[in-house]
């Protein structure tokens, strides 16, 4: 079994709360999400993101808006709807859960072997 890919599914498996976080507050384009992900040391490729912002947009969780930029071709703004605002609050819910159980599992196995 390679580190590599167990690191992989890790990561995969909490991108799309990244991503809906990202989107919080204010809208963005794929750059800056990317720009985001990369800042957290969440490294994502576009190849990946696209797919993943359909899927969002496709379950109702988001929506996009065109807007022109001064530095080349009209850009892609994506945004939380409504139903992806209770979805992000319930996975922030699941996540500190989560984390939560995690922390105490992991402290503890830490101890046991002390």
């Amino acid at each position: 079994m390679k580190i590599e890919n167990t690191k992989a599914q890790m990561r995969k498996g909490v991108l799309e709360y990244c991503i809906l976080s990202v989107l919080r507050d204010e809208d963005a384009y794929v750059a800056e999400i990317l720009d985001t992900l990369k800042d957290a040391k969440l490294l994502v490729v576009e190849g990946t993101i696209y797919p993943l912002l359909t899927r969002l947009k496709n379950a109702g969780l988001l929506n996009y808006r065109w807007e022109e930029s001064t530095s080349g071709p009209p850009r892609k703004y994506y945004g939380l709807t409504e139903t992806g605002k209770i979805f992000l609050r319930e996975l922030t819910v699941t996540w500190e859960e989560l984390q939560t159980a995690v922390n105490i599992v992991t402290t503890q196995k830490k101890k046991n072997h002390e």
